[in-house]
């Protein structure tokens, strides 16, 4: 096993420096940022930026992870909330939408990245932001028989339909906002209702759900 030395404990923080300088610069210019206005967000020189990281790929991927996770703790208070389905749904769709509109160039980052098959699991993993949704919709609908677990491909297309209607939106703006968070949670929950519903659970709009 290879051992941590003094120039890993000083390239963490640097290699986590232009992490944030990447986010920033991409929300600033758009996915296609140059290393120059990266380096200069950074404060280093622009041969070094890539020296922290294997590839410019593995530096988008950790932006990916990085943007996710502030998407996740916009998101997160919404989830622990108890009422009807669709409106927990809506709750956590108007804070996705809210980031979005917030960090519109960084939404349209993450959902160009989720395309490849390693972002594609990073963004479902259970620390994603779809990973956080499969885990609290487990916890209002799980009993002692039943244990909730959507597959990948049906959270898959839950986020392309998500990150479709959000994009589309940020580029026409010919909803308002909250037209626009009304329309996406409806969609989700017809197809959580119908994933519950599969899985022996009658749930109705007026079904009052509380986390276990």
């Amino acid at each position: 096993m290879r051992r941590s030395t003094a120039h890993d404990s000083h390239r963490a923080p640097r290699r986590e420096q232009i992490v944030v300088a990447a986010a920033g610069a991409i929300e600033e210019y758009g996915a296609g940022v140059g290393t120059a206005q990266i380096a200069e967000r950074a404060g280093v020189a622009r041969p070094h930026v890539y020296r922290h990281f294997n590839s410019k790929d593995d530096l988008e991927s950790e932006v990916l992870r990085f943007a996710a996770t502030q998407l996740i703790e916009t998101v997160r208070p919404a989830m622990r909330h108890s009422g009807t389905a669709p409106v927990i749904i809506e709750g956590v769709i108007e804070a996705a939408v809210r980031w979005a509109a917030e960090h519109p160039n960084l939404y349209r980052f993450m959902a160009a990245r989720q395309q490849t098959k390693a972002t594609h699991r990073a963004r479902l993993g259970r620390t994603r932001f779809l990973g956080e949704v499969v885990a609290a919709t487990s916890a209002y609908l799980r009993t002692p028989d039943i244990q909730v677990d959507p597959p990948d491909g049906v959270m898959a297309g839950l986020m392309g339909m998500v990150d479709a209607g959000i994009i589309w939106w940020l580029d026409h703006h010919d909803e308002s906002q909250d037209e626009v968070v009304t329309r996406i949670a409806h969609q989700v929950w017809l197809v959580m209702r119908d994933l519950a519903q599969s899985v022996g659970l009658a749930i109705d709009n007026e079904s009052l759900l509380t986390v276990q």
